[in-house]
């Protein structure tokens, strides 16, 4: 439980470093996703999520 909650606060900490740092960038990036087909969205985010378990189970192994 330790791991996740140390994961969704690193995760908080990116993702809010992106939109203080880019601002215009990250306006510009969501107006795109939501231009996108929820099917596009979806499968994106899947691909996203599997590299992402990639990446964990490597570093974790």
């Amino acid at each position: 439980m330790y791991d996740l909650v140390t994961a969704f606060g690193l995760m908080l900490i990116l993702e809010g470093l992106l939109y203080a740092i880019f601002p215009a960038f990250m306006r510009k990036a969501m107006a795109q996703i939501l231009a996108l087909a929820d099917n596009q969205v979806r499968i994106t985010a899947l691909i996203t999520a599997f590299i992402g378990l990639v990446v964990v189970w490597a570093v974790r192994g």
